[in-house]
């Protein structure tokens, strides 16, 4: 009878033992899926998780700059896009890593990258494009970008300190609610270039030192001490306690820039934001307005051009004292 196990010559198959017969068995489990295939940046052995865990290990460095003040710094920041890159490494920005993602064209700016890295000693670390994108937020980084790590500011006494050192009449530059960081940038790039001991930012509502402002201060920031403060006002007082005379920048300043007098003592120039200017409160507390002469009543310059020549006129007024 079809299917009689028990007649004469059949074969009696049992469920136990090592089947090997047919689809099931060994054969069944070994056709069975393991899931979908990790990431590459998920594989412990593979090289993109290794640059992964690098860049990782690189993000938690913070080199040292200048001396931290309470709340002071911030988040790192990303540059992204080789153009700007490159750039930023020119001017000696100073990045903790570039990262390059894996597969990306090899032109002229990415080798250029490559060589700059290498040449300042910054991290090189090759991630999946995918974690590229995701580190710098979805920005259009064409394979490439750079991490500059929080900025950390000097304490508004290192100016003074800084021109003890240095056996000179302290020279400090202060900026009232400038939004601008290439203002900034500009502003510490002249102050560095005139003898300054330091620029002085309000904590809140101005630039901080972003990539912007340091690619424009053409490594000048990492010359010259950016201090940080709470409340500018409570600041110039403390810096007019010890002494420096109070200087604002203003287009109906008493005092025109040629014939200012206190340029050669202890001195803050107080410079204003790039639309209203010094704010109320900042005038009261200084002890001159000063305006820069101009030959069409409706010119006007922006904040890091004003700083520029005032701290012009006043390297002059110290050379000849």
């Amino acid at each position: 009878m079809a299917g009689n196990s028990q007649r004469k010559g059949a074969i009696r198959k049992s469920s136990k033992g090592n089947p090997t017969a047919g689809s099931g068995g060994r054969v069944r489990r070994g056709l069975e899926g393991k899931g979908p295939t990790p990431r590459a940046d998920e594989r412990e052995y593979h090289k993109a998780y290794k640059a992964k865990a690098a860049a990782q290990r690189a993000a938690n460095r913070r080199p040292p700059q200048q001396r931290r003040t309470k709340g002071g710094g911030g988040d790192a920041e990303w540059i992204a896009g080789r153009n700007s890159v490159v750039d930023a490494l020119r001017e000696g920005v100073p990045a903790s890593a570039v990262y390059v993602a894996e597969g990306a064209e090899r032109d002229g700016r990415l080798r250029e990258a490559f060589q700059l890295a290498a040449e300042t000693g910054v991290a090189l670390l090759e991630v999946s494009r995918a974690e590229l994108d995701r580190l710098t937020s979805g920005a259009v980084h064409q394979g490439l970008a750079a991490r500059i790590p929080a900025y950390e500011y000097a304490h508004p006494d290192d100016l003074l300190d800084r021109a003890e050192e240095l056996g000179e009449p302290p020279l400090v530059v202060a900026l009232d609610s400038v939004t601008d960081p290439r203002n900034l940038g500009a502003v510490i790039r002249s102050a560095a270039g005139f003898g300054a001991h330091g620029v002085l930012i309000p904590e809140r509502r101005a630039a901080g030192m972003t990539a912007s402002a340091w690619k424009t201060s053409a490594g000048a920031a990492a010359r010259i001490p950016v201090a940080q403060t709470v409340n500018l006002n409570r600041q110039l007082k403390a810096y007019a306690d010890a002494g420096l005379m109070i200087i604002g920048l203003a287009a109906e300043g008493e005092v025109e820039l040629p014939e200012l007098q206190l340029g050669d003592g202890p001195l803050v120039v107080v410079v204003g934001s790039e639309g209203a200017g010094l704010s109320r409160l900042v005038r009261e507390h200084c002890d001159q307005l000063v305006s820069i002469p101009m030959a069409n009543d409706l010119e006007s310059l922006n904040a890091g051009v004003a700083a520029s020549v005032a701290l012009y006129a006043v390297a002059q007024a110290r050379r000849q004292a």
